[in-house]
């Protein structure tokens, strides 16, 4: 259900980009690439730069008829202001310039609206619409008389903004038990899964940065993978395998974005909960993004908000293939580089993965080549990763295998070491 009239999808849309010394408000390209997103035509831009809003329309009379003239004169049937206003001033410069007007809360709940298949997804953007919508509600109805006492009323004197207040209220109550209930059954999913031993891993990262193109690319999975914002809201988990540690569980999740509202943030709590339990993030970054830095920093400002800065992170620079070999240097030497549409690099950052969740270490195995029977149970188990012919003849085997296969291995008499690999998957980066 939507709780307020959706804007036609292929609009020509006039953006009011307001800034201010006093206050940080969303940059206009991630705004313009929302507009993209939700398909709309970003047709004019108009910034507007503030100390204090104007009661009236948040920006001051003589923007308001910049604007004005703006309309009159082009083609635009949409105003998205890049921050949030007030109801009144809201309706204000709808009545003034004769336009519909969404702010940058609104559009991204649109997209989301639009991106939603799950009933869960739908539900829990029905429940962002609520949360919107009550806060619109406070003095919406101010030009209607108070309503006489009836069935379900409180009596004469109540008025129609708190009849709707309280059936808001109630509705809203009415979803996040509904919520409730898929965050139940996905809590006894993360059980299941822990009993199983798997460890778990949820994929993190800005909007757009390539998270889903990558959990297909580890789990050979086919979600929906898109080039634009918000492509995943439903969060899906898949088990991989890594040769000799096992099954972990991997989940890949909805993307972060700057300033996001709270409202969005407390109605997907059920999806964010699957990297609130997670054991290791995989923190996605589009490598090609010159503004990298920033958006590693906005994300895990929105981790901190849901308390998940104290989960591990393995940092990972995805879209590898995009970048010059001069651009690869000034990346972080920490991080592991992939490219999803090649599967480069996947190996390496499996090994990553299993490294810092502490499973598992590669190890190299000696066997004589004639010791057939050895090699073949070692493949039994699934723990070999590749396999060289050494200058005496006899075979290396690298493996990764936990504490029992290596007691097993040493029972059988094999010559077996450790392998160094904290900086394996970096080292390979310059491959490319």
């Amino acid at each position: 259900m939507d709780y307020f009239d959706r804007p036609e999808v292929g609009l020509n849309v006039l953006i009011l980009d307001v800034q201010s010394k006093k206050t940080e408000f969303p940059e206009l390209p991630e705004l313009s690439e929302l507009v993209l997103s939700a398909g709309f035509l970003a047709k004019v831009v108009v910034t507007a730069t503030i100390d204090r809003p104007n009661p009236k329309w948040f920006v001051g009379k003589g923007k308001v008829n910049e604007l004005k003239e703006i309309v009159a004169g082009r083609d635009v049937h949409l105003l998205v202001v890049n921050c949030e206003i007030s109801g009144a001033q809201h309706r204000n410069l709808e009545k003034f310039l004769g336009i519909r007007v969404i702010t940058r809360t609104e559009l991204i709940i649109f997209i989301f609206g639009e991106r939603a298949k799950t009933s869960e997804g739908k539900l829990q953007v029905e429940l962002a619409q609520l949360y919107h919508l009550q806060s619109r509600l406070v003095g919406g109805w101010s030009h209607l008389d108070r309503q006489k006492g009836g069935v379900g009323l409180r009596g004469a004197g109540e008025r129609q903004s708190e009849i709707d207040k309280r059936l808001v209220g109630q509705k809203i109550k009415l979803i996040q038990a509904k919520i409730s209930r898929v965050s139940e059954r996905r809590e006894t999913g993360r059980k299941s899964r822990a009993k199983g031993g798997l460890s778990r891993v949820a994929l993190v990262g800005y909007t757009n940065a390539g998270k889903s193109t990558l959990f297909n690319a580890l789990t050979s999975s086919n979600v929906v993978a898109e080039d634009k914002l918000f492509a995943t809201l439903d969060p899906t988990v898949r088990r991989v395998e890594i040769p000799g540690t096992g099954d972990i569980a991997v989940s890949d999740t909805v993307g972060f974005i700057s300033h996001l509202p709270t409202l969005l943030i407390d109605s997907f709590r059920a999806t964010l909960e699957e990297v609130v339990g997670a054991d290791l993030l995989l923190h996605v970054v589009d490598a090609s993004d010159v503004n990298w830095r920033d958006k590693i920093q906005q994300v895990n400002t929105v981790l901190c908000e849901i308390q998940c800065d104290q989960i591990p992170q393995v940092l990972c620079f995805n879209k590898w293939d995009l970048l010059a070999e001069a651009e690869k240097t000034l990346l972080p030497q920490t991080a592991v580089g992939v490219s999803s549409k090649t599967n480069f690099g996947i190996d390496f950052l499996l090994e990553e993965l299993s490294r810092v969740l502490g499973v598992n270490a590669p190890y190299s195995v000696w066997i004589r080549a004639e010791d057939g029977a050895s090699r073949s149970w070692l493949y039994s188990t699934g723990a070999v990763l590749e396999e060289s012919l050494c200058d005496d003849s006899a075979l290396r085997l690298r493996i990764q295998a936990d504490n029992w296969l290596v007691g097993q291995i040493k029972k059988k008499g094999l010559a077996i070491d450790v392998e160094e690999v904290a900086s394996l998957s970096r080292m390979k980066q310059g491959d490319f």
